[in-house]
């Protein structure tokens, strides 16, 4: 018995979103969490968790190392557009 595969399909073009939004959102959760954490470290301490919360300091840490990268990313792509049209680019 022989498999017939199907025949491949174009890949979609990527979604567009507003890639700063969505970080910054996601880094001010993690250290949210951080905070309303801090208070039951002594339980977490107690019971082996801790990393829990150190987990959530990281997150937000890296949330403000990817908020960097995505700000510089959107301004690069303005730049370019705007290169691309001939204009001066205008800061968001």
């Amino acid at each position: 018995m022989s498999k017939q595969r199907s025949p491949l399909r174009e890949a979609p073009e990527p979604l567009e979103a507003n890639d700063v939004a969505t970080v910054t959102v996601g880094t001010i959760i993690w250290f949210a969490l951080f905070v309303v954490q801090l208070p039951f470290y002594g339980w977490y301490s107690d019971h082996g968790h801790t990393w829990f919360i150190w987990a959530c300091a990281a997150g937000g840490v890296l949330g403000l190392i990817g908020l960097k990268y995505v700000r510089a990313r959107r301004d690069a792509i303005a730049r370019a557009a705007a290169a691309a049209e001939g204009q001066t680019p205008q800061r968001a």
